[in-house]
């Protein structure tokens, strides 16, 4: 077997380690509110940040990749994750939730974001690229499977903060396997990337990270494709992290589900988040990827608009309906969108990649802050989930306008 999937399968244990932190901001708004008595609003405004710096932290951590190697960048990354989450145990203001979740892990996940996995699928493969990004996707959602049930458990039983301290230890335990066992091309090794034809060397570090970063969003942001691509994936992180991930445990909580029900039904997408994204990298490796695009978001536009009807106290067959189709749909954009980027920007497409996950962000941090404002304000979510369904439709159609790249090497393309 080519030592590609091997250094595959320790991206896809890295990123499950550092989901552990993906899985806590929708169990914390009911017990921050009751021990400190801050809004919702407020903690979603955390959140916010949280989501806004792991966005835009991601272009510049491909650049970063580029100059210092991924070995280094992410397992820097993961022990200021294990800092932020740990010294949230001993806060006592609101502020300090904002710096050490908001900006602490925001910026560590930031750099673990989804650019890390582009970054190594470019470098170690050259085919079967769809289908690695489909599995490196999945890993955030297994990471989520295992972490979200027991961390409900752990808020339910002892309180928020063993919940946190164990977000800190995940992200610790996996250092030592990023650091002895990722390499950060294949040249390293003596090999060619897997599907490549010819030996290719290993670049010189690339210097000027932040600039590069700042020049690739200034060559793509004069292109058409470019603000699609962001603009859609943006409504994808808006209905995804920003809304079900962040909202779904309140609001079902506000129905009357109990808290670990609600959790295990997010663990639940989570499962089947990994058939979806593995699936979608299949196809994507086989069919147009903006027509793909477009299918993804209508039906999960579709889907939001009949949640408000479906919470109840307990759990029933057309709720699981639900999940599982939300499931399936989660992230499935991402392989689709990451082989758009290829298409149109080529040697760039990693760092442009970065650039649209940092609009992905942007939209799921609006969407966190405005969602708890929203059920602050009228006592429910129902304007969100509708409003996030209209959202997803207009993405489907924005998805059909993209055409088809023609690329000049070295130039991102109109």
């Amino acid at each position: 077997m080519h030592r590609a999937w091997f250094v595959a399968a320790v991206t896809f244990v890295t990123i499950i380690g550092a989901a552990a932190f993906r899985s806590l901001p929708g169990l914390l708004f009911d017990p921050l509110h009751e021990e400190f008595g801050w809004s919702r609003g407020t903690v979603g405004a955390a959140v916010s940040v949280n989501l806004a710096l792991y966005g835009l932290t991601a272009p510049f951590a491909a650049a970063l990749m580029d100059r210092f190697g991924i070995r280094r960048v992410v397992a820097v990354a993961l022990t200021v994750i294990a800092i932020g989450s740990g010294l949230t145990v001993w806060m006592t203001a609101a502020w300090q939730l904002m710096l050490y979740w908001g900006l602490l892990v925001g910026l560590g996940s930031g750099s673990m974001a989804l650019a890390f996995a582009a970054t190594v699928t470019d470098r170690w493969f050259t085919e079967r690229r769809g289908l690695v990004s489909g599995i490196l996707t999945a890993a955030s959602a297994s990471g989520q499977l295992i972490f979200l049930p027991a961390l409900s458990w752990m808020v339910t039983r002892y309180e928020w903060r063993p919940a946190a301290v164990t977000v800190a230890l995940a992200a610790l335990v996996v250092v030592p396997f990023v650091w002895l066992l990722l390499r950060d091309h294949p040249a390293d090794v003596g090999l060619k990337p897997y599907g490549a034809r010819e030996f290719v060397a290993k670049p010189p570090p690339v210097t000027g990270a932040a600039r590069r970063a700042v020049t690739v969003l200034f060559k793509a942001a004069r292109t058409g494709p470019f603000w699609l691509l962001a603009g859609t994936f943006a409504i994808c992180g808006a209905s995804t992290n920003g809304l079900i991930q962040t909202h779904f445990v309140p609001a079902a909580h506000d129905h009357g589900m109990p808290v670990p029900a609600a959790a295990s039904l997010l663990a639940v997408i989570g499962v089947f988040d990994i058939v979806g994204t593995i699936a979608s990298g299949w196809f994507t490796d086989r069919f147009e990827a903006r027509r793909l695009l477009a299918v993804y978001y209508a039906l999960r536009g579709l889907s939001l608009l009949f949640l408000p009807i479906l919470l109840a106290p307990s759990v029933h067959p057309p709720m699981i309906f639900f999940i599982v189709f939300y499931g399936l749909d989660w992230v499935a954009t991402v392989p689709p969108t990451l082989a758009l980027c290829r298409e149109h920007y080529g040697d760039d497409s990693a760092i442009v990649f970065g650039w649209v996950l940092a609009s992905h962000q942007l939209g799921a941090a609006l969407v966190a802050f405005l969602g708890g404002v929203a059920r602050d304000t009228f006592g429910s979510y129902d304007v969100v989930w509708y409003a996030s369904g209209a959202l997803c439709a207009a993405a489907a159609l924005m998805a059909l306008v993209i055409r088809r790249g023609v690329r000049v090497p070295g130039v991102a393309t109109a």
